[in-house]
């Protein structure tokens, strides 16, 4: 006879530090679907359809940050009455508010993010032990903070006019596709979506289909993968292996990172898309790039486009003459690495960016045939190109992977001094299936974007039961592939 444990059952809705809920969770599935089931005939009332969509925000929430959903409530219900007394006033009171504003996000950030940084900088300046405090890093509090940021600031810049009801403000910080780690959306994009009537064409539910296969495929299949069975292995200990087996963990990771989170956002687009709303695109793939300023076009282009419309702009940007505009991008790409991370290597992350970005800027002065996207270049100079500034980023990847400094320069160490290539085979014996997932990606990240959009349409075009079949067979292949463990979402951590 079928036992039914009701105290098990409940448990799957209460909040488990061990599982965050994620996109490529079995019970996240399991909910969104029943959430649909209720969605489509509540969306025909936009006010209850907000309510409900408000409310499953703030369930997932907590089921990824526990009782911290809090967090989201207060900065939610000040920014609204911050921005609206922004709008109506004028001058230094303007600008106060807008202060008050940006302290409160940047304050809740600093607090929960880097207390312990800067409390053990002050530990090794004054030779005092250091014993860490005891502060949980909510989920997705980088991105939900910097969306709300934007909302006032594009305010006080009359951008935009603050919306009049808290529930669509609501609404739109809360929103649960984008919440726990992006894109971040723009409220200027956004917002004018919730005033208009919520239709879903053929075309948005077959390139949402489309978007959730690839990106639960991308993260589930390759990421995961590669990451428990080979890439974590040589980043924990990469003193047991050779630099070929270093230098191969490291376009790993390259790879692993990537997928993981174009894969979470082209669930949270395709999602979106399934519930009537359009995000920007946030990733375009980035590998492909030939110069850095152009990877930062590609990659992650919604936190790219924030920094530089809301601080490197603010900053002077390009207008206050030469040696401004490297600085500028000096200090932008810094506290862009410190956003990612409270830890120097982040800093040291952000720093090689910046360097290389000032350094195209300067060859671009010198040189004015140069583009920042490298389109013009002639074909084996774009290949160089390409091949160079993935190296760069690989570089770059190995100080924001690597668990501390020491492990990084002793990484780079085992590449020059004890590459021995001889094993390379040995090394594609011993991890076969690793391999041929780090091969099928970059060949699909390669592939010309015609036929990625020709597999969208084609998806599009497909009958209803073929598109739930694919969907079927892709949770079939992470069901038979995935660890035992579930493997959060790497921008979780920031």
């Amino acid at each position: 006879m079928f036992d039914f444990d009701i105290g098990k059952f409940l448990s799957l809705f209460q909040y488990d530090p061990k599982a965050p809920m994620i996109f490529s969770s079995g019970l996240f599935l399991f909910l969104f679907t029943g959430f649909l089931l209720l969605y489509v005939p509540l969306s025909r009332n936009k006010k209850v359809c907000i309510i409900y969509v408000i409310l499953f925000s703030y369930f997932f929430y907590y089921k990824s940050s526990g009782i911290y959903y809090l967090l989201l409530l207060v900065t939610t219900i000040c920014d609204f009455l911050l921005a609206k007394e922004i709008y109506k006033s004028e001058n230094t009171r303007k600008k106060v508010l807008l202060i008050l504003s940006l302290s409160l996000n940047l304050g809740l950030l600093c607090y929960f993010k880097y207390t312990n940084f800067f409390y053990e900088l002050w530990c090794d300046l004054s030779k005092a032990p250091f014993d860490p405090l005891n502060i949980f890093l909510p989920v997705g509090i980088s991105f939900f903070t910097f969306q709300s940021m934007s909302y006032t600031i594009d305010i006080y810049r009359n951008q935009i006019k603050p919306v009049k009801q808290l529930l669509d403000y609501a609404f739109y910080v809360s929103f649960f596709p984008q919440l726990v780690a992006g894109p971040i959306v723009r409220a200027k994009d956004f917002l004018p979506q919730i005033e208009r009537p919520l239709i879903i064409t053929k075309e948005m539910f077959g390139t949402g289909i489309f978007l959730i296969i690839t990106g639960l495929f991308k993260k589930a299949v390759i990421s995961d993968y590669i990451s428990v069975n080979f890439v974590d292995r040589i980043f924990d200990n990469p003193g047991l292996y050779s630099g070929i087996e270093n230098l191969f963990g490291i376009y790993g990771y390259a790879l692993q990172i990537y997928c993981d989170f174009s894969g979470y956002s082209d669930m949270a687009i395709g999602i979106a898309l399934l519930l009537g709303f359009r995000f920007n695109i946030n990733f375009d793939s980035p590998y492909k790039s030939a110069t850095i300023t152009e990877f930062w076009h590609r990659w992650h282009i919604s936190l790219s486009s924030w920094l530089r419309d809301y601080l490197y702009i603010s900053l002077g940007g390009n207008r206050k003459g030469k040696i401004r505009t490297y600085i500028n991008l000096m200090i932008t790409m810094l506290l862009g690495g410190l956003w990612h991370g409270a830890s120097l290597r982040f800093i040291c992350w952000g720093a090689l960016h910046g360097i290389a970005l000032a350094i195209h800027k300067l060859a671009m002065n010198i040189f004015p045939s140069l583009k920042p996207d490298g389109n013009r270049m002639k074909r084996i100079s774009r290949i160089l190109g390409i091949l160079f500034t993935f190296h760069l980023v690989c570089f770059g990847w190995l100080f924001f992977r690597a668990n501390s400094f020491h492990s990084a320069i002793e990484m780079i160490n085992r590449i020059i001094t004890s590459f021995h290539p001889e094993v390379f085979f040995q090394l594609i014996q011993g991890y076969p299936l690793v391999f041929a997932l780090m091969g099928l990606g970059f060949i699909l990240h390669f592939t010309p974007k015609s036929w990625e959009n020709a597999c969208m349409r084609s998806t599009i075009s497909m009958p209803l039961y073929l598109k739930a079949l694919s969907l079927v067979v892709v949770i079939i292949i992470v069901m038979q592939i995935k660890s035992s463990d579930i493997q959060p979402f790497i921008y979780f951590q920031f």
